[in-house]
């Protein structure tokens, strides 16, 4: 069986912080995301590349083939303008000169460009498996967190991170890589060109340098908490976006459209604001990085005609210099402009690594130990457990499950017994005590040995989108046809399918909206049957199908725990009539335990329950027709004498249906 229960409904409270809440209520985010250090950031974003080192080396040769050959051109270009501005004076151009010159020019660039293409193609190729081996860290990542990880952060914004953040990411590599090499590389050769040409006005090109760097510097200190802001607040509106959609029956039943729309207008609004500082802000960069270069170019311009004047530089120097001033701007505000994009892959890759970094749920033991027999035995010695230090749920709790046995757990809501559940399939870890199978501590062994000898069926069903076949087989993914089969007549499934159109190999969308919510159940019945495990757990099984669907996966789960020892937890006490023991719990202890009879007759706190379930209703809460008591004016809501029932109030009592109904069912 699947060890995804993400979905699973706690009896149990949930460590405080934080809870999930239901569609339209008050969202409850992380805490306020300051920003991270951005350079260690950085270099563990850089880090990513090391399996890459070996092409990343090619590409930085290819990249300085490519600008040797770029900034080389306008050196021998300024030759052909000597040649032209010589030959004018002379009274004759030497024409074939000045072919050969241009010649060399077309080649050399052609030669540029060629290695650039490559030096794109390499470094694509780099960005892209660097990025694909991200997401697979993250993947194995999600499979290595405990269960409590799930419940303290939102479903929507882990998944942000795990898609948008990532994307940003991929980005943020595949635009800024390539730049950096090149401007950077460019930006060395154009001032090895320009000393070579002259030496003043190369000082005066680097002053450029310097006034760029203090403007950048200044903007990015201002933008990288705004960038982080935008993609804390990215997550925090999937989430919103995510509970909506995901409850939007629910939603609309409780009228809470409107304080929907506003909580989503809200975090929109903070959205738009965090994107809209975080661009505008840095969108500063590029204007100001090219006003300082157009004030250099202006000064370059001014000197060079001077010297030119005075017969101490040529005219095809010049000209070169000036060409070679206006590439030395462009990626020195390319690497400015650039600010933005790093600053906001910075942000996501922080959100990443915090992921990453994410405390794991302890390792498998090494080496770790295995049943030797298949009884399915289980024993609690001294179990404790809490989910908060300071707040026991679980104390000393003793219990021996004999094989074939059926215990029904029953309690009221968080007395703990989807929590006694979870701690035997390991979803948490014990604070106390151990839990053996079979003779073996569960703790010794591996969660995937462990949760392949159980299996369990959900209050929540949760079906994939494929066909009905492919949903029961995930239960034992070499499970035979015929075993499948078998599955499906035993848990009643065979009963609807051949009215669908294709029959099991129908296809369910995401979710499976195309069966009925006790189809739906079914369906995850047989998916347990073709598992055939040791231990089986039935969480609710029955709590959302009406009665007589009911009735249908009663019998398949009494098929079902046939030969096997399983745990029942249900509320409606009419389903575990038949246990071999019952468990009461209240706040984490067995307050009693028996089977049926025995605990009618002992009159205590099951006694209680069932009473309250199967008798006629003492008290009505409803009002009567005419609300206003016409003695008073007041608004009446309940009857002061609560022996008096509500006119036309039909009485709640447990009826069950025989076997004879059930077969005509």
């Amino acid at each position: 069986m699947s060890d995804n229960v993400t979905e699973e409904k706690q009896d149990a409270p949930r460590p405080p912080q934080q809870r999930q809440h239901g569609p339209g209520g008050p969202g409850m985010g992380a805490p306020t995301e300051k920003a991270g250090n951005f350079k260690e950031s950085g270099k563990r974003l850089v880090g990513l590349l090391t399996p890459e080192l070996a092409l990343v080396a090619v590409v930085i040769v290819l990249g300085i083939g490519s600008v040797t050959l770029s900034v080389v051109g306008p050196k021998i270009l300024g030759n052909a303008t000597t040649v032209i501005f010589e030959g004018f004076l002379a009274g004759g151009v030497d024409f074939p000169r000045l072919h050969e010159i241009l010649l060399q020019v077309v080649l050399i660039y052609i030669g540029s460009a060629i290695l650039g293409l490559l030096q794109g193609f390499i470094l694509n190729g780099v960005t892209q498996r660097t990025v694909y081996r991200l997401r697979q860290s993250v993947e194995d990542k999600i499979h290595r967190l405990p269960l409590s990880y799930f419940d303290r952060h939102q479903r929507g914004d882990l998944l942000s991170r795990v898609t948008n953040d990532i994307d940003n990411i991929s980005q943020t590599l595949q635009q800024t890589l390539s730049q950096i090499f090149t401007s950077v590389l460019t930006v060395i050769g154009i001032l090895i060109m320009m000393f070579s040409i002259s030496w003043e006005l190369a000082l005066v090109a680097l002053v450029s340098i310097p006034l760029t760097a203090i403007v950048v510097a200044q903007i990015a200190k201002r933008s990288q908490p705004k960038f982080v802001a935008q993609w804390k607040h990215t997550g925090d509106l999937n989430s919103q976006i995510e509970e909506g959609y995901t409850g939007h029956a629910l939603v609309k039943v409780f009228g809470r459209g409107k304080q929907s729309r506003e909580e989503f207008a809200a975090k929109n609004e903070e959205l738009y604001e965090a994107s809209f500082g975080a661009q505008f802000i840095s969108g500063i960069i590029m204007p100001s990085a090219m006003f300082i270069g157009n004030l250099v170019y202006v000064a370059i311009a001014v000197v060079g005609g001077l010297r030119v004047a005075s017969g101490t530089m040529t005219l095809g120097d010049v000209q070169a210099f000036i060409q070679y001033s206006r590439q030395f701007q462009q990626p020195v505000s390319q690497l400015g402009s650039m600010a933005n994009l790093l600053q906001s892959g910075v942000a996501s890759a922080e959100r990443v690594f915090e992921l990453l970094d994410a405390e794991e749920q302890g390792a498998d033991p090494e080496p770790a130990e295995s049943p030797t027999d298949d009884h399915g035995r289980l024993v609690f010695e001294d179990v404790s457990f809490r989910y908060v230090e300071d707040k026991p749920l679980i104390d000393n709790l003793d219990l021996v499950v004999e094989p074939g046995r059926t215990v029904a757990i029953v309690g009221p809501t968080g007395a703990g017994k989807t929590t006694l559940v979870n701690l035997v399939m390991r979803f948490y870890e014990l604070s106390g005590g151990r839990i053996t199978l079979d003779g073996t501590d569960t703790a010794a062994m591996t969660r995937a040995d462990l949760r392949a000898r159980t299996g369990m069926v959900l209050q929540d069903t949760w079906l994939f989108g494929g066909t009905i076949r492919d949903n029961i087989a995930y239960g034992r993914t070499d499970a035979t046809e015929e075993e499948i089969l078998a599955a499906a007549k035993a848990a009643y499934v065979d009963r609807f399918v051949h009215s669908l159109p294709d029959g099991y190999d129908t296809v369910l969308d995401d979710d499976a909206t195309n069966l009925s919510a006790g189809e739906r159940q079914l369906v995850t019945i047989a998916r347990a049957f073709v598992a055939q495990p040791q231990v089986l757990i039935l969480d609710e099984a029955t709590s959302s199908v009406d009665t007589r669907t009911e009735l249908l996966v009663q019998r398949a789960m009494a098929k079902l725990r046939q030969d096997r020892t399983a745990f029942v937890i249900a509320h409606r006490l009419s389903t575990i009539r038949d246990a071999d023991l019952i468990l009461v719990m209240e706040n984490g202890s067995i307050v009693e335990q028996g089977n049926h009879a025995q605990l009618l007759e002992a009159k205590g706190a099951y006694a209680r329950l069932y009473e309250a379930q199967f008798a006629a209703p003492l008290e009505e809460v409803e009002p009567p027709i005419d609300p206003v008591d016409p003695a008073t004016g007041e608004l009446a809501t309940v009857f002061d004498d609560p022996s008096v029932p509500h006119p036309g109030a039909p009485p709640h009592r447990g009826e069950e249906l025989d076997d004879a109904e059930v077969d005509r069912i």
